[in-house]
């Protein structure tokens, strides 16, 4: 069922939505969006706890999801199955599960919801592109975007939860 969606979305492949999907999924290499943001974030007296959460949880994220999960569970890409789908990006290296990309942006999004929806939201729009250009171009089964998105938001969450237990945010003076 899973090549079928893969096959499905195959169709829908132009010159414009190609140029698009390879230029969106390229701003989730190696998660340096969400490390700038990350940083960008620290300096900001309002939005450091902000950045301190996205830079926690993709750190949790890489050693969970690309060091320990990837390693251990060593599923194969759809790429690495089917090489007559032409791919518009190289073919990665690192297992197919789950979804570093996805990860990553789901963690750095809701790292941002968490403290500011109207952000959060529009980062959020982005992690959903992230995780569908990682669909559309033939690099991951939709189970390994679903895995990645619900780890990034779980861990999103947890370092939310932690970071709050550690540094509780001051009341307003009245």
């Amino acid at each position: 069922m899973e090549f079928a969606i893969l096959y499905w979305l195959q169709g829908l492949h132009g010159p414009v939505l190609d140029r698009l999907m390879v230029g969106i999924t390229n701003l989730g290499n190696g998660g340096w969006l969400w490390i700038v943001l990350g940083a960008v974030l620290l300096f900001g007296k309002r939005t450091r706890r902000w950045g301190a959460a996205i830079l926690f949880s993709l750190l949790a994220g890489f050693l969970l999801g690309n060091c320990f999960l990837k390693n251990v569970v060593g599923r194969d890409r759809p790429c690495w199955l089917d090489q007559q789908v032409a791919l518009l990006i190289a073919s990665p290296r690192d297992y197919s599960f789950p979804s570093g990309h996805t990860l990553a942006a789901f963690e750095g999004a809701f790292s941002v919801f968490f403290y500011d929806r109207r952000w959060g939201g529009i980062f959020l729009i982005l992690a959903v592109a992230i995780a569908f250009s990682r669909l559309y171009l033939f690099v991951h089964f939709p189970t390994d975007v679903l895995a990645g998105a619900i780890m990034g938001i779980l861990i999103a969450a947890a370092v939310h939860w932690l970071l709050s237990r550690i540094y509780p945010e001051k009341s307003p003076k009245q």
